[in-house]
């Protein structure tokens, strides 16, 4: 059976990195019938925090990344936190040290990195070729007590080529020579990544290692682990890294990196999903909303791009804007409560909100936008009366205009909106430039230099309240 899995360190919180990988991995997964896996690696105990692990799988949860097996939905090959599984590692690290594969080092930091620095001097690998290596078991248990500064390492084979062939990149081959004697674990009890790794990818029947391309380095010294172990390899596929749009790795430079970050900014899990599965990879035609069914059926390790996927933050929000728009009332109104929290402490009604939300929905981008963008429906507008002026307007002009239309609101304030809206424009076509009279109207009830048109505005606030704001904005001229 397939069977994919995402194994993130608690060490912060759920990046956007982490999460495409998961994402792959989930589909491939469920293309092909198989089972998705979360795990945590948090062997590193001094950085690794339960709140970081809640913050991850919290995130997969609000992506629709669902884990068949986790911390959380259990299954038959936990545990699934690294820090659960001591004893699993502790077993496999004898194998290697009593079969000489793996050996205690003693070298102190300051040695290796005096040693790494004249290698690098003298234009040489910096590869630590231990002279710990072969030393007996009786010798090394003398040397752990005299100088307790030590830690294991794999014993490496001179002059070996590994090989193995990269679902997306094709054949690979690299030196052993240029990898040297690797550390496996700080201690029996405490494993490091690359012998955790493959420990939990055999113990958990893991057929497909679906990652980022920043681990193909630790590819070949995983592989001469698994061949120590006798273990069986599962199938690599190295994916593209996310590069900000100057094509450099993304980092907090380029913006927000965490999933939490962008569910604060409001885009909806939905948009976030259909967007990231489209970074590294694309269905073979020019569709780019597609939902998780359909992404699912489509997806294939064939179509994942070599090259770094961009992470354009405009397309994002077009496509969110996308997914906002298929949203009904109901639902978008229930999704923009906690961005307009501070504007319904009062008694605001249902469908008040519903259509104000009617209004901005065509033009709104990502839900955090909403207060600003909405605020002026539930308080009155601050503005600067030179916000008023439509291109060289004076002031007598605006006064003019803003009499002349508090006198067609009261003319014919028993209209329906639309029949209103029809005589104000039949009066701006007599002005010559209809922004002579729309553009001081519209700022005066939305206190906004882009806003909704006035008669969306004008049907929400009622006749009454417009004219109240149209005789403040005229009281900014007397």
């Amino acid at each position: 059976m397939i069977r994919t899995r995402i194994a993130p360190s608690p060490t912060g919180n759920l990046h956007i990195g982490t999460a495409r990988t998961a994402l792959f991995n989930y589909l491939f997964a469920k293309k092909m019938g198989g089972k998705f896996i979360v795990r945590i690696e948090d062997t590193d105990l001094e950085r690794s925090s339960r709140k970081f692990e809640k913050d991850i799988l919290a995130g997969l949860a609000w992506l629709s990344i669902e884990a068949d097996e986790s911390p959380v939905a259990g299954g038959k090959f936990g545990p699934y936190r690294q820090s659960e599984r001591t004893e699993t590692y502790r077993k496999n690290l004898e194998i290697l040290l009593s079969g000489g594969l793996a050996f205690y080092c003693f070298h102190s930091q300051k040695e290796l990195l005096e040693e790494r620095e004249s290698l690098m001097k003298s234009k040489k690998p910096p590869v630590h070729l231990c002279e710990y290596r072969n030393m007996g078991p009786q010798e090394s248990e003398i040397f752990k007590e005299a100088k307790r500064d030590y830690i294991i390492r794999f014993k490496n084979h001179v002059g070996r080529q590994i090989f193995f062939h990269d679902l997306i990149r094709g054949d690979l081959t690299f030196e052993s020579d240029l990898i040297g004697d690797f550390s496996i674990a700080k201690r029996i009890d405490i494993p490091l990544y690359n012998f955790a790794v493959v420990v939990d990818d055999e113990t958990m029947q893991i057929s497909h290692c679906i990652r980022g391309e920043d681990h193909l380095s630790n590819t070949p010294k995983q592989i001469l682990l698994i061949e120590a172990l006798g273990f069986k390899k599962p199938k690599y596929a190295h994916l593209p890294l996310i590069l900000g749009l100057d094509r450099s790795k993304l980092s907090k430079r380029h913006g927000a990196t965490s999933v939490g970050e962008y569910k604060e900014m409001g885009y909806l899990p939905e948009a976030m999903f259909n967007f990231m599965s489209l970074l590294g990879w694309n269905p073979g035609d020019d569709r780019e909303i597609l939902p998780k069914e359909e992404l699912i059926k489509l997806f294939s390790l064939e179509k994942v791009q070599k090259s770094g996927a961009i992470f354009d933050i405009n397309k994002l929000d077009w496509m969110n804007g996308e997914y906002i728009r298929r949203k009904s009332l109901a639902e978008l109104s229930e999704l923009s409560r906690p961005f307009l929290k501070n504007f319904l402490r009062g008694s605001k009604s249902k469908e008040h909100i519903e259509k104000i939300l009617a209004v901005e929905q065509p033009r709104l981008k990502k839900l955090s936008d909403l207060p600003e963008k909405t605020d002026y429906f539930f308080k009155e507008p601050k503005y600067e009366r030179g916000l008023l002026r439509w291109k060289k307007m004076t002031d007598d002009e605006i006064s003019s205009s803003l009499n002349l239309a508090i006198g067609l609101l009261k003319e014919n304030k028993s209209l329906e909106i639309e029949k209103l809206e029809k005589v104000f424009l039949e009066e701006a076509q007599k002005m010559g430039d209809r922004g002579l009279l729309f553009w001081p109207l519209r700022v005066a009830l939305s206190g906004k230099e882009a806003s909704a048109g006035p008669f969306e505005i004008i049907k929400i606030l009622g006749i009454e309240k417009t004219a109240a704001r149209l005789k403040y904005a005229l009281k900014l001229f007397s």
